[in-house]
């Protein structure tokens, strides 16, 4: 079961970018004791996204979608943020 972090990463990313694939994975049991370990264990991330809206698009411009759909959540209550974003057929 995901915690209420991922969910809500998951449901943001959902509304803004209509994925095809996504894959969030909890990550922070690896960063336990660490830098930016907040004790709640969800502090760190990766998403897998695959997304029309990243068609065209470049690398750097697909992590800032991915970035501004999340709001406040990289940065804030997610310390680390790994974002592999892709466009269908990719």
């Amino acid at each position: 079961m995901a915690g209420p972090i991922a969910q809500e990463i998951e449901r943001k990313l959902v509304e803004a970018l209509a994925p095809t694939h996504l894959l969030i994975t909890n990550d922070s049991a690896r960063h336990s004791g660490h830098m930016g370990d907040d004790g709640t264990g969800e502090s760190h991330f990766t998403v897998e996204i695959e997304s029309p809206a990243f068609a065209g698009v470049s690398r750097l411009a697909r992590q800032r979608l991915v970035n501004g759909a999340l709001g406040d959540l990289p940065g804030g209550r997610v310390h680390a943020l790994a974002i592999r974003a892709r466009a269908p057929g990719e």
